[in-house]
């Protein structure tokens, strides 16, 4: 496993295991001049209506980071304030558990079976009130909030056997096989790199474990598109770790592949280590710094 686990926001499901990668040295150098991301560290800023005009935006996040999940907090708000029609889209949770979210936003479930019933502390694990501010939120405030990620067990099964493994209700949950890109040489270098594995290794396949990461994305993708799909109007935040992010290998790319060029999408990093500033504008189109 790669050093600096806390650093990096890339989640992998591979044996049962849920893995934070490190922090790597590549940038995006693909002939095309890169520009610097916007710097922001208030809601009060006037680049602040950059995050405003956009259909989607993603908060690219370190998971065990309180700062930036307070960052997270403000830059919601200050989104609220100025348009109130906000969806909220969490990789935490997994697919099948969205009625539970629905009964907790409708005020029929409380907070404690809201854990219990999606299997939080199972599935994710980070501190809940890390998280907990954005249900709170969006209750309040009567948002919709979309559980986002792929069941544990389906890319646990991917990192094992492969995508060839999956067939009839494994796709309950994700894309079918023909929206599962892995084609993308630039981003498996990147999660390559990020892991600190190159091919195969005992038991462990690199292949698979890629592809597992690209379902992950993949169903995020899918989530989101299909929400923006039937509430063209609503805006969605995203709050995912920074590796599903940056440079848009993850999730952005793949909702604009589903709804088109036409979608403005803007990527934030939050409190940005050295590592990342140095990796290139095109890694994302915000830093923010928490004050």
């Amino acid at each position: 496993m790669a050093l600096h686990l806390r650093r990096w926001g890339l989640g992998f499901a591979f044996l049962g295991a849920v893995f934070l990668t490190s922090p790597l040295a590549c940038s995006a150098d693909n002939g095309v001049a890169l520009e610097q991301p916007v710097s922001l560290s208030s809601v009060e800023d006037n680049a602040f209506q950059v995050l405003q005009s956009a259909d989607v935006v993603y908060l690219g996040e370190q998971h065990d980071s309180a700062a930036d999940h307070a960052a997270q907090l403000e830059i919601i708000e200050g989104l609220y304030a100025e348009d109130p029609d906000m969806a909220i889209a969490l990789e935490m949770f997994q697919r099948p558990f969205q009625p539970a979210i629905d009964r907790y936003l409708a005020g029929e479930i409380s907070e404690a079976e809201l854990i219990e019933q999606t299997q939080y502390l199972e599935r994710w694990g980070f501190p809940w009130e890390f998280y907990a501010p954005f249900l709170r939120f969006a209750q309040e405030n009567g948002l919709p909030v979309l559980a986002l990620n792929a069941p544990s067990e389906i890319t646990r099964q991917i990192a094992r056997e492969g995508l060839a493994s999956l067939e009839g209700d494994d796709f309950r949950y994700i894309p079918p096989l023909s929206e599962i890109d892995t084609s993308n040489t630039d981003y498996q270098e990147f999660v390559s790199a990020a892991f600190g594995s190159h091919g195969s290794h005992g038991n462990f396949n690199f292949d698979n474990f890629f592809a597992a990461q690209v379902t992950w994305d993949e169903t995020m993708a899918m989530t989101i598109a299909d929400f923006r799909t039937d509430n063209p109007d609503t805006q969605v935040v995203v709050l995912a770790g920074n590796g599903h992010v940056i440079y848009g290998y993850g999730i952005p790319d793949r909702v604009e592949r589903r709804l088109g060029e036409d979608l403005t999408q803007q990527t934030v990093l939050l409190n940005p280590i050295e590592e990342f500033e140095d990796m290139g504008g095109a890694i994302a189109d915000v830093f923010w710094y928490s004050e």
